[in-house]
């Protein structure tokens, strides 16, 4: 069996017909025997996608000659083949759900109107210059953070993307708006939308991390300011860039250590419940809880 590779990837570039776009896309897919999810809008691509290394590789390049799309950073994992169920490719308003796609600008060189890209030296070398002034603002949904986050983050409490734009205009992070602030999310598209909303709300120095925590834990694995596990949204779930990874997740039962997120007993509810071993071994504590958010997974972010 061909060695399994898993890819995750954006674009931000205009796109004149995300129909045909969307159909082009399916084909290729299909005719490589890739499975995964893509989502493609007026601003550009975001997919995550696995299969065979040489058949990823095909798809790479052809997705490369789409106008706009030659500088996509495709970040490769290691694969089992079982990562996804089928393929899905859809249009949406938005590649990522803020509801708000008219804030994001986007011209053939990606996000005009977002915050300053940052490589993952940078990141360090900005954390050494201003210290404990620096902010880093975790992007993603709050249940992500449970098992890995930089360290001192703020985690805003939210469940969706849905829920950013009222979480900042609820004035409980005005007292950073003079403040560095550090955006990041998986592979780094939320925060670049994410950090066009803050800038568009008063923010005034905002950062991304350039590639998400997924570029930045390639390069500095578990010896740089990252800590624990990332959750990934696929049927991995979870991924550690060393053997030194913190274990900083707490299980919901007993508040043990864990990085394992399992699946709700109920099949109509999509959420995550965070336990140990044996824990999870208890049909009890998997059972449906009127807490759940249910859906929360079914976001197809990076």
């Amino acid at each position: 069996m061909e060695l399994q590779k898993v890819i995750l990837y954006y674009g931000f570039a205009p796109v004149a017909d995300p129909e045909a776009l969307k159909l082009w896309q399916r084909t290729l897919c299909e005719a490589l025997g890739l499975k995964g999810r893509i989502l493609v809008s007026k601003h550009g691509i975001n997919g995550t996608l696995g299969g065979n290394m040489s058949d990823l590789k095909k798809y790479v390049r052809a997705t490369k000659e789409y106008p706009g799309f030659g500088k996509i950073d495709f970040k490769w994992s290691d694969g089992t083949g079982d990562e996804f169920p089928r393929l899905s490719v859809k249009n949406r308003k938005e590649l990522v759900a803020f509801q708000t796609p008219d804030e994001v600008l986007v011209d053939k060189n990606g996000v005009t109107n977002g915050g300053k890209h940052l490589k993952p030296a940078q990141v360090n070398q900005l954390v050494a210059e201003r210290g404990d002034d620096v902010v880093f603002f975790d992007g993603r949904n709050a249940f992500e953070a449970k098992i890995g986050k930089f360290k001192n983050a703020v985690v805003p409490d939210v469940d969706t993307t849905h829920d950013f734009v009222a979480e900042l205009e609820s004035g409980k992070y005005d007292h950073l708006k003079d403040k560095p602030i550090v955006t990041y999310c998986t592979g780094g598209i939320r925060c670049e939308i994410l950090s066009a909303v803050m800038i568009n709300r008063g923010f005034k120095e905002v950062y991304q991390i350039q590639g998400g925590i997924v570029r930045y834990g390639e390069q500095f694995k578990d010896k740089g300011l990252w800590e624990g596990s990332l959750y990934i949204f696929d049927n991995r779930m979870v991924m550690d860039f060393s053997d030194e990874a913190k274990v900083i997740g707490e299980c919901e039962a007993c508040g043990g250590a864990t990085n394992s997120f399992r699946n709700c007993a109920n099949p109509a509810c999509k959420d995550l419940v965070l336990l140990c071993d044996a824990c999870a071994a208890k049909a009890e504590n998997l059972d449906c809880k009127d807490s759940h958010t249910r859906g929360r997974t079914k976001n197809m972010v990076g």
